[in-house]
């Protein structure tokens, strides 16, 4: 090992990603009296998934007073149900109001982060430079990635193509043909958005979505107001929404048949806009509603119905020329395609650039499937945790609340080591570096009982394929219980769950790594 590496810069811990995980990761070690840290965004601004998503009608599914942090509540939401540019705003304000930007490296994503056993530390390679860290928190996010599928053809296609995650904004719309290929969350919202000033709409749709009413409106300046002078009402607001929800988790995980009476409600909400008998049995899912994401649209069927659109109860197949062609056979001339076909979850690409104890990467221990000890540490990643890791996501409530519980889990990881080692020195050498790597066994303990109460749930009985589920068909992205359920799995971290990872004390950094079990 040369002086140049001992030279290169160290922090206590490197922060990934400047969404609502990054940035509340980032407000939590400050609180927590750790201010040796960075925040390495690959972007030039924060937002995370709210700042890449800017297409035509934008917004959250989720309420905005129970989607923002409970630590830094927003009294002046002006919808009930926010758009994009409004929680881009409130991750700004959180960003300005906790003195964040100082810790923020823009334009630095993260090419490579190896754990060097040696120095018990991550060496983190970025595209604007190299550091270490004692703790990498990765906050990269589900919905960071997006997916566009391999369509034959599709590189020959003249006219424009894009994501909706990467929306060109440059492009007119207007008096064009364009195809919408796929019909999950954002696509529900693109479509009454884009339908009236296009000549013509194509939807290939593999695959309907259940769809309930959005029940949106303003929040008055006397809402507001009270909001502002009484914080008190705020969060009871807050209270109310979250409530309301944790009663809803028992029918998606213990008795999905008492969902009939919703998907009863589904079905109504369909027939009041499509009264085209053909139209609506395309629009009709054949499975249990719950089982993919229930989607929130008032005007999503409308927009289906009027004469501009078309819809293809089929998936794109192949693109020849300007001409799309369907599984079914079916064609449509465009002159743009618009893909809302999601986003690598179950395989983040993130995975690829993490190098653990053993040499190999996330990804490769992840290939049968992912897993975290409680949503946050792999085994053989020592002092790296995850924020919405594996079986963390939600299907009716707000990810703040998962995001939270899991910072409450970062906060006492870094206690841990505080209390189990000697802080180095300012050069990352010295001291007596301690790490905490999870316990394969309690990895698999933890992930076997997440799975084994997932049996049951809608996700995994509704009869449907979505993208909760992995290759194998394994559900690794939702959490099975009640987020207050979640909030107390991750209160503290469990030393018997960890290996500790020594390092003696040196002057030079060097020194064998030594391993040392805790007993329960």
């Amino acid at each position: 090992m040369g002086e140049r590496e001992h030279e290169r810069e160290h922090v206590r811990v490197a922060v990934v990603g400047s969404g609502f995980g990054g940035l509340g990761a980032a407000v939590r070690l400050r609180r927590e009296g750790v201010t040796d840290f960075v925040v390495l965004e690959r972007a030039s601004s924060v937002g995370g998934t709210w700042r890449d998503n800017s297409y035509p009608g934008c917004a959250c599914d989720v309420p905005s007073h129970l989607y923002s942090f409970s630590f830094a509540p927003n009294p002046d939401w002006p919808r009930t149900f926010s758009g994009q540019e409004h929680i881009r705003a409130y991750l700004e304000h959180v960003t300005d109001v906790f003195r964040l930007r100082p810790h923020i490296r823009f334009d630095s994503e993260v090419k490579r982060m190896t754990w060097n056993a040696e120095r018990l530390c991550w060496d983190i390679e970025t595209s604007s430079g190299s550091l270490s860290a004692d703790v990498v928190v990765s906050a990269t996010g589900p919905l960071s990635d997006p997916k566009v599928p391999d369509i034959p053809g599709l590189d020959s296609f003249p006219g424009k193509v894009f994501h909706s995650a990467r929306w060109d904004h440059d492009y007119d719309l207007r008096g064009k043909r364009v195809a919408m290929v796929g019909t999950g969350a954002s696509a529900i919202q693109i479509v009454p958005a884009v339908q009236p000033e296009v000549s013509r709409l194509t939807l290939f749709q593999r695959t309907p979505p259940w769809v309930m009413p959005r029940v949106d409106r303003a929040i008055s300046d006397a809402e507001r107001w009270l909001h502002r002078q009484l914080p008190l009402t705020s969060q009871l607001r807050r209270g109310l929404l979250w409530g309301i929800r944790e009663l809803q988790v028992q029918a998606f995980t213990k008795r999905p048949n008492e969902l009939g009476f919703v998907e009863q409600l589904a079905r109504r909400n369909m027939a009041r806009a499509i009264k085209d008998p053909a139209l609506r049995a395309k629009l009709t899912p054949d499975y249990r509603i719950g089982c993919k994401r229930i989607l929130l649209s008032s005007d999503y069927y409308p927009a289906l119905a009027r004469p501009n659109v078309d819809v293809v109860a089929s998936g794109l197949a192949e693109v020849r020329g300007s001409t799309l062609v369907a599984a079914d056979g079916s064609e449509a001339e465009v002159d743009a395609i618009v893909f809302g076909t999601g986003f690598h979850v179950t395989d983040m690409p993130i995975a690829d650039r993490v190098v653990g104890a053993d040499g190999r990467t996330l990804a490769e221990t992840w290939k049968g499937g992912m897993e975290a000890l409680r949503g946050a540490s792999a085994a053989g990643f020592p002092n790296w945790m995850t924020i919405i890791g594996p079986n963390t996501g939600l299907g009716n409530s707000s990810m703040i609340l998962m995001i939270e519980s899991q910072l409450n889990y970062l906060a006492d990881f870094v206690r841990q080591l505080d209390v189990l080692g000697v802080p180095p020195g300012p050069s990352g050498s010295g001291g007596g570096r301690v790490a905490l790597d999870a316990r394969p066994s309690a990895v698999s303990a933890w992930n076997h009982r997440v799975q084994e109460r997932m049996k049951r749930t809608v996700w995994n009985t509704g009869g449907c394929t979505s993208w909760y589920l992995d290759a194998s068909g394994r559900n690794t992205t939702i959490w099975p219980g009640t987020t207050a359920e979640f909030r107390r799995a991750t209160r503290r971290v469990d030393l018997a769950e960890y290996d500790v990872l020594r390092a003696p004390v040196t002057t030079t950094g060097k020194g064998a790594e030594q391993k040392a079990g805790v007993d329960a």
